[in-house]
């Protein structure tokens, strides 16, 4: 007897958006990514500060017709509606009644254990979608880390470690020069 390997069934976003709707995910951390409904990683009390302080951070050098989104969809593809921790998107509120941001300028995700994750899997999909900037909060290393896109392949690849400073991306207000963005947070170095 020979037996098939099982065969993994893609979604597609129309039909994902529609199992929401219909409350099948109701206080499930799901996000579709390629096709594949991924459990997003918990969130314990230093995660949660870290979304805190770059929330913090990106908020105060904004300029207007810029919003902050923390942990809302973003429609990329057909195959792929993340919800990235941090999103800096054009518009304001009510610009989103009817459909998700497509194209932040910049998505951020704080990484601990989905750190290899966010890195390949997340970095491709932003890349594919051509998102200019992405950062990883890296709280393994206590890091941020810079992708920034150019030609379709994330190639600028920094890392900034605690109380640095890196300029917010895409300068979403042509008229202004990019400002600095430096986050902190408040976990004691603990011994390696």
């Amino acid at each position: 007897m020979t037996h098939s390997p099982p065969t993994l069934r893609r979604w597609k976003r129309v039909e994902y958006d529609r199992l929401v709707d219909l409350g099948v995910f109701e206080n499930d951390p799901i996000e579709l990514i390629d096709g594949q409904l991924i459990i997003a990683e918990p969130q314990g009390a230093y995660h949660a500060s870290a979304i805190r302080a770059v929330d913090h951070a990106l908020r105060a050098v904004l300029p207007a017709g810029w919003m902050l989104d923390v942990q809302l969809p973003v429609s990329l593809d057909d195959a792929s509606e993340p919800e990235p921790d941090l999103a800096v998107v054009p518009g304001r509120p009510g610009d989103y009644r009817h459909a998700h941001p497509a194209r932040p300028v910049l998505a951020v995700e704080v990484a601990e254990s989905s750190l290899a994750f966010d890195r390949v899997h997340k970095g491709s999909l932003y890349a594919r979608a051509e998102i200019q900037d992405y950062w990883i909060v890296n709280l393994v290393d206590r890091v941020l880390e810079v992708h920034r896109l150019e030609l379709s392949i994330r190639r600028d690849v920094r890392a900034a470690g605690h109380g640095h400073s890196t300029r917010l991306p895409g300068n979403p207000d042509r008229r202004r020069r990019s400002t600095p963005v430096t986050v902190t947070s408040s976990r004691s170095a603990a011994p390696r």
